[in-house]
């Protein structure tokens, strides 16, 4: 192994990576730097969409983590204990627990036939957000981070980003990007509900101003130019992009203001909820107006929709409230900003409940059958798509699976949704993969 001297000694050889470790690099913030990674492979690859009019430019995912109840929400039925109330779109009918989303359910398509087949959280969680079984021998990129490397960044604006980190740190693992590499790994926030809530990544040291930063870019461009000068064949590594793209992101007024929620009016946030996930999705259109291509809202605490007691209770009091008030502003709000028609929304958890109540007063975990709901981004809304028995436990009408679902956001991407990927070990990876290793179908009553 080559022994290096100390930069210090006489006769110490100092090279270009020893200057930018030692010297010149910290006050970019090493997290920015990393998740930057091969940021600038993104716009090179990203060519891949198909070449057709699209609608959507970004995504938002409100991810309702431990799985919610069908019969209790989009799918209502006798065996609830919420009566069924009519919408904006005659002859549908979501749960009383819903009303103001019901007056933009023509905004709003309801699939009623999800069957997915994995029945425990981090398998279900996997499968949900990737579309594979999980598989010891290998790890899946998520639809955030496929859309991410198909279409890039926008105006330096991270390209996916997860609102926020989960409390459970193996959950962000399903939602990162395996083996297409980490540069299309979201960028995981602090909680937005925080007092303190920043983006510590997007903040220069108080010590240091804008007009040294630009200092220190010069001279080690100086540097640079005389190191090449004397190593001739030396080649820019990619460390070089990550640097000017974290330096851009860092000194973007426009990339730190859409991280900044102080710029939100106190009436803004109150329509989106003060709570985690009404913050998280406020934050979310942020991002998305500001450029971000994906973004997960998951504000809600760990597993909150895992409500196996008193399944009744936790719905009415903490669990739907928050969300019928942040969809339902999110939809208006996207709406008013003309952003609804390029922007999907997409809410759903890991899977449904039982249809029937167990001695606890909750509902276990019930893949077979259960419902979501997207619109926007193109997606047409006022529909619904298949159908449930008289309790809401077996699909009776379309099957439709993940894969099928990820074929109609990538279509209404422009993507190509029969594209596979090729892993490390020459394995080719469907993006939307459905059951049986098929290629999902997009869902031609909606797009």
């Amino acid at each position: 192994m080559e022994q290096r001297s100390c930069a210090s000694c006489a006769g110490g050889r100092i090279d270009r990576r020893d200057f930018l470790r030692v010297g010149s690099l910290p006050f970019l913030g090493i997290g920015l730097s990393r998740y930057l990674g091969l940021k600038a492979l993104m716009a090179s690859q990203a060519g891949s969409v198909v070449g057709k009019r699209r609608n959507a430019q970004a995504c938002i995912l409100l991810w309702l983590e431990g799985g919610p109840s069908q019969v209790d929400t989009w799918d209502p039925k006798p065996n609830s204990s919420f009566k069924a109330i009519s919408t904006n779109v005659p002859g549908i009918q979501i749960s009383e627990l819903l009303p103001r989303v019901a007056k933009h359910m023509d905004k709003l398509a309801i699939i009623r036939s999800m069957h997915t087949e994995e029945i425990d959280h981090p398998e279900a969680t996997h499968y949900a957000i990737t579309g594979h079984r999980p598989n010891p021998a290998m790890q899946f990129p998520s639809v955030g981070s496929i859309i991410a490397k198909e279409l890039g960044s926008r105006q330096d604006v991270p390209a996916y980003v997860k609102v926020p980190k989960n409390q459970h740190p193996m959950v962000d693992e399903y939602f990162k990007a395996a083996f297409i590499g980490s540069e299309y790994n979201p960028l995981l926030t602090p909680d937005p509900q925080a007092k303190d809530f920043q983006l510590a990544d997007l903040s220069l040291p108080k010590t240091l101003s804008v007009e040294r930063v630009e200092d220190r870019k010069s001279f080690l461009r100086v540097v640079d130019r005389l190191y090449r000068s004397k190593e001739g064949m030396a080649e820019r590594t990619p460390m070089d992009v990550f640097t000017e793209q974290a330096v851009r992101m860092i000194l973007s007024p426009a990339v730190k203001r859409a991280f900044d929620l102080s710029q939100e009016s106190e009436k803004s946030k109150d329509a989106y909820g003060r709570n985690g996930f009404g913050q998280s999705v406020l934050l979310a259109r942020r991002l998305v107006e500001a450029g971000c291509r994906f973004v997960t809202a998951s504000g809600y605490a760990y597993s909150s929709w895992d409500t196996h007691a008193e399944n009744d209770k936790n719905l009415r009091r903490t669990l739907v409230p928050p969300l019928d008030q942040s969809l339902s502003t999110l939809l208006e709000d996207l709406q008013q900003r003309g952003l609804l028609e390029s922007t999907v929304v997409i809410a759903m958890g890991e899977f449904g409940r039982t249809p029937h109540i167990n001695p606890g007063n909750g509902r276990d975990h019930w893949p077979f059958c259960w419902s979501l709901v997207l619109g926007g981004g193109g997606i047409k809304g006022g529909r619904v798509v298949g159908a449930s028995d008289e309790r809401g436990a077996q699909v009776t009408e379309h099957m439709v699976t993940v894969g099928d679902v990820f074929a109609t956001i990538y279509k209404a991407f422009g993507i190509d949704w029969e594209k596979t990927y090729m892993t490390p070990i020459g394995r080719p990876i469907k993006i939307a993969n459905s059951i049986e290793d098929k290629t999902g179908t997009p869902l031609v009553k909606l797009i």
